[in-house]
Parts: C-alpha cells; sequence; structure tokens
C-alpha cells in the first residue's frame, strides 16, 4: 500500500513538473551566498538590512521630530489615498470570492495529488494565530467603547445610546471581519500557487511570472521583494508595538491595582525590556522549527482564546451577548456593501473613515504578505475553494463571536451597570480597557494574567512567523533555511519594533505600515490579474485532451488512479478511457 502511494505521488509530482511549471533553468535561491550558516539572497538580503537600518538610525536621530513627521506622512496617506485603500479592498474581496466559487475553486494547491500537510484544527490555529491574534486582544474591548461613544456618521445615531451599542459593532465587525482576511486570502492563495503548483520561488516576485517570466529574477523581481520585506517588517512591527504595549498594562494592571502585589511601571522603557524578553522566548521557538515551535504555540493560543471566550460568555451577561453578536450580525450585513463603499466625503463620517478604517486597510495590506505567506507555507495539498473558505468565513466568524463577547460585555456594562468599563477607558485609554472589563466579574486576578499570558503567546507566533517569512524573502524563495538565519531574523524584528518604539512610539510603527502599505496595495492590484491568469491556465490545461492522454500514458504505465479533490477524475488502470466525474 505505502509503495503504491509513494508511486502515485512520484507520477503526478512528475505529471505537474511537465505540464504546469514554466520552462526555465532558475531554481528558488540559486545565486544565493552561503556563509557562516547564512543562505541568502546576494541583493535581498543586504540591501533590506541596509535600508530598515538607515530609516531607523533617521528615526533615533530626529528625535522628537520623528514624531511630528510620521504624523504628517500618515495624515498624507489618510486624507489622499483613503478612498483607493477602501476601492482596492473591495476590488480582492470579489476577486478571491469569484475564484472559490467559479469554476477554479476545485483546483487544488500542490497539485492534482498533493496532500495536506497538517490537519484541519491545526490549521486553523496557526491560521488565526498568525492572523490578527494581537490586535483582536488590543481592540475587541476599546473599538466598541469608542464608537459607542463617538458614533461613526455613516449611522447618524445618537451617541451612548442602545442604537449607538448596534452601530458600534457592526462598525467593528466590518473592520474585523470579511475585508481583511479577504486580503490575507489572496495574498496567500497567490503564492501557494505559483510556489507549490508552478515550482517558483515562495517570494512575492513568483505572482507575476504571467506578466514578467524570466524577469522576475531581475531588478523588477528585487523591487516587488524589498517592498515585501519593509512592509512585513512594519506591519508585524506595529502588531508587536500594540501586543507589549497591552502587556506591559496587563502586568501592572493585575499586579498592581488588582492584587496589590507589585507596581509594574508602564511606558516606553519597561515595554522595551519586554520585547527583549519575549523576543528571547520567540528566538528558543524559531530555532526549534515550524512543527515544533509554531505550530504547538498555535495551538495552544486557540486553546486558550476558547478558554477565555467561554469564561466571559458563562460569567458574562450571557443572553445580552448572543443577542449583541446576531443584532451585530444584522446591521453588519444590512450595511456592509455601503460601509465598503463609504469615505465620508459627501457629509459627516471621514474622521471614522480616515483615522480607523483605511488605518485598518493599510494596515491589513501591510501585514499581508506576512501572514499571507505564512498562510500560503501552511496549505499545500487543500483546493482553492477549500482554501478561501478556511481563511475566509472561518476567521471572521470566529471574530465576529469574539468581538460580541468582549465588546458587548463592555457596552452591556455601559448600558446597563455602573458604566465603569467606559470610565476606566476614558481616563486611561485603550491598552487597560480589556483589563478593566474583566475586573468587573469574578476572578478578575485569574481572567486578566490569562489574557496577558495570551498576549505574550500571540506576540512570540507573530514573531515566529514573521522570522519564518521573511526568511523565504530573503534566502530567495527557498522552503527551508538554516536556523541560525531564522534565529537573526527573529532579532532583529525585536530589535526594529523597540528601537522604532524608543524612537517615535506607536505613531512611528503605524505610519511606517500605512506608508508601505500604499505601494502594496497597487502590488496586489497586478496580483488579482496574474492570479487570475495562473489558476485559467491550470484549469485549461486540467481540462485538455492532452492532459487526459498524459494521464492515461503514465497510468498505463504504473497502473494506478490519479485522485483529485478526494474523487476519482481519471480512473484509466490498464489503459482504458479516461473517464471525468464530478
Amino acid at each position: 500500500m505505502a509503495e503504491s502511494e509513494d508511486t502515485t505521488e512520484e507520477m503526478t509530482g512528475g505529471l505537474q513538473v511537465e505540464l504546469f511549471h514554466p520552462e526555465t533553468d532558475r531554481e528558488p535561491g540559486d545565486n544565493n551566498i552561503q556563509k557562516f550558516g547564512f543562505d541568502i539572497h546576494p541583493v535581498i538580503f543586504p540591501v533590506a538590512l541596509g535600508l530598515i537600518g538607515l530609516f531607523i538610525v533617521l528615526t533615533l536621530l530626529l528625535g522628537d521630530q520623528a514624531a511630528d513627521i510620521y504624523m504628517s506622512i500618515r495624515s498624507f496617506f489618510e486624507g489622499n489615498f483613503g478612498w483607493f485603500f477602501l476601492l482596492a479592498v473591495n476590488v480582492y474581496m470579489v476577486t478571491i470570492l469569484y475564484f472559490a466559487f467559479g469554476k477554479y475553486g476545485s483546483i487544488r494547491i500542490g497539485g492534482v495529488e498533493a496532500e495536506k500537510e497538517f490537519s484541519d484544527f491545526s490549521w486553523m490555529a496557526m491560521l488565526f494565530s498568525a492572523g490578527m491574534g494581537i490586535g483582536l486582544m488590543f481592540f475587541s474591548v476599546s473599538e466598541p467603547l469608542y464608537y459607542y461613544g463617538n458614533v461613526p456618521g455613516f449611522f447618524g445615531f445618537e451617541a451612548q445610546t442602545g442604537e449607538a451599542a448596534s452601530a458600534a459593532m457592526a462598525q467593528t465587525f466590518f473592520h474585523w471581519g470579511f475585508h481583511p482576511w479577504a486580503i490575507y486570502g489572496l495574498v496567500g492563495l497567490g503564492l501557494a500557487f505559483f510556489s507549490f503548483n508552478r515550482g517558483l520561488p515562495l517570494t512575492f516576485r513568483s505572482i507575476f511570472w504571467p506578466l514578467l517570466g524570466e524577469r522576475i529574477y531581475g531588478w523588477q523581481g528585487h523591487v516587488i521583494d524589498l517592498v515585501t520585506v519593509f512592509a512585513t517588517l512594519f506591519g508585524l512591527s506595529t502588531s508587536l508595538g500594540l501586543g507589549v504595549a497591552q502587556i506591559n498594562t496587563g502586568l501592572s494592571y493585575v499586579g498592581g491595582d488588582i492584587l496589590g502585589i507589585v507596581n509594574i511601571p508602564t511606558g516606553t522603557v519597561p515595554q522595551m525590556i519586554l520585547i527583549v524578553g519575549i523576543t528571547a522566548i520567540a528566538t528558543a521557538s524559531v530555532a526549534a522549527g515550524l512543527d515544533a515551535g509554531i505550530k504547538r504555540l498555535s495551538t495552544i493560543n486557540l486553546y486558550l482564546m476558547i478558554i477565555l471566550l467561554t469564561f466571559l460568555i458563562l460569567i458574562g451577561p450571557t443572553v445580552y451577548i448572543f443577542g449583541t453578536w446576531v443584532q451585530g450580525l444584522g446591521t453588519y450585513f444590512g450595511n456592509l456593501l455601503s460601509l465598503s463603499f463609504f469615505t465620508g466625503t459627501q457629509g459627516e463620517g471621514a474622521a471614522t473613515v480616515s483615522g480607523w478604517t483605511v488605518f485598518y486597510w493599510a494596515w491589513w495590506i501591510a501585514w499581508s504578505p506576512f501572514v499571507g505567506m505564512f498562510i500560503a507555507r501552511i496549505s499545500k495539498g487543500r483546493t482553492v475553494r477549500e482554501f478561501v473558505i478556511g481563511v475566509l468565513f472561518l476567521p471572521s466568524l470566529f471574530s465576529t463571536i469574539w468581538l460580541s463577547t468582549f465588546g458587548g460585555s463592555a457596552l452591556y456594562n455601559s448600558l446597563n451597570s455602573n458604566g465603569q468599563v467606559l470610565s476606566i477607558y476614558n481616563e486611561a485609554g485603550q491598552t487597560v480597557a480589556m483589563f478593566a472589563l474583566l475586573e468587573q466579574f469574578p476572578l478578575g486576578a485569574i481572567s486578566g494574567g490569562l489574557a496577558t499570558l495570551l498576549v505574550i503567546t500571540f506576540f512570540v507566533t507573530s514573531s515566529d512567523s514573521g522570522s519564518l517569512v521573511v526568511d523565504h524573502l530573503t534566502s530567495g524563495g527557498k522552503h527551508d533555511v538554516p536556523k541560525v538565519q531564522r534565529i537573526f531574523w527573529a532579532v532583529t524584528e525585536g530589535a526594529v519594533a523597540a528601537l522604532l518604539l524608543w524612537g517615535g512610539g506607536l505613531d512611528a510603527l503605524q505610519t511606517a505600515a500605512i506608508a508601505t502599505g500604499f505601494p502594496l496595495a497597487l502590488v496586489l492590484i497586478l496580483m488579482c490579474f496574474t492570479v487570475y491568469q495562473g489558476l485559467n491556465n491550470e484549469y485549461e490545461i486540467l481540462e485538455s485532451q492532452q492532459f487526459a492522454e498524459r494521464v492515461q500514458d503514465m497510468s498505463a504505465e504504473d497502473d494506478v488512479d490519479i485522485i483529485t479533490d478526494g474523487d476519482i477524475v481519471t480512473d484509466v488502470k490498464g489503459g482504458a478511457d479516461p473517464e471525468t466525474t464530478d
């Protein structure tokens, strides 16, 4: 039995190479420099490292002026290109839905007989941990509370009312629902398809093979990968900056305000110390590898999230939470199309769009090379339809439940209780909101400690995943890179986050994410077309007489079946005529 399976895999792998791989003598990382335990691309690695270092040095030299400059840059992009971000993300959404539910949905990532590397549960755990775990922990309480007091102009309700609460949940669902995951899904699908189905390097340049051909290995490809490295590092640094701010607040709030044991200071220096400590943990996890490190931590993350979620559902206002979820979904779906294109240009609402929606869309786009490449790396063997359903719908659904539980509980406290969560949020800011909410219920110290631990594990898995992605980009698209190189990038990511936090605070991190998100948004528009060309070419070959005849010849020689998507598509044992069944 094992011998037959090996024969089948070898045969179909050969078929995939013969009919689908481009005719090129180039291989991933074939011009790499291999010294001192590193395996690096001769252009991408040193240039990226030099430009990142230059950006950090300028930030530190500018001192207090850096924050003002970053705010001006951020205002420029948000004020002038908000319409473009909104339009672009809608294009991504339509494109990926077309791929999934059209004729290309049955195409399998990795070829006709590729097998899944991870179980569905492990895949989902890693998917979610890499996607937006830190962000959900940071914004799930504070964002609904903000909209409750500052109702988005799109809805036009009176602040701090039941209608305002409903609008707050719908706007939050919009920012954390289908749209960000559509960005991730498009990037992940493109990277996975061109790497596993075409045998090209696991880097952004490979997606442009239909347009550039061999030129992806020239300066055009170098520019694409350099933009991707910057977007990955700065998008990741933004999330790490948010995460470490919340960890700092959590430790201070639980240790001092709730337990009264120790007063832990908050601020830039303690947060830099925390980044150093947690980066050390992340480095150890990176060294352990994908299976032993990221997979295990991602699974732990998911279990911790479920425990914390279940605790608050049971101990909190259970009926109100589920009512908030259903009503929030209704308002979200009922206004989804209008929200997707609302710019606030004509009338009120521009502040919410520029300050929140545009920042989120730019952040998700900047974050997409990291998440998309990581998703691509773990998704071999899944069909396009299965991939999109897994990436687009399931995480979005879980996000709405999470937001309804934590954001809904905070709104319940404001509408039907003492309003203390909103009061503390207004006084102390976003980082304390989650812990102020948990303090309102029994076992507040334990649940607050669990929340802090969860942010730490998300921090570690994000750093792990980011190191893996930057490794791929700076090694010419190799799937496996030396351990020393993985450790190097894990340390570098922590250093970038710490130094930018010191030099310009969260504004510096967020501005870097938005600034790199803009050129990358243009790249993703082109990606819609190149992925379409790739999938269409594969579909035409799969449906062609040439494919049927080649399968028949190979199957007659090896006396095996070709199987696609779990069904026998070509049954040609002994040289019988090929038949195709749905």
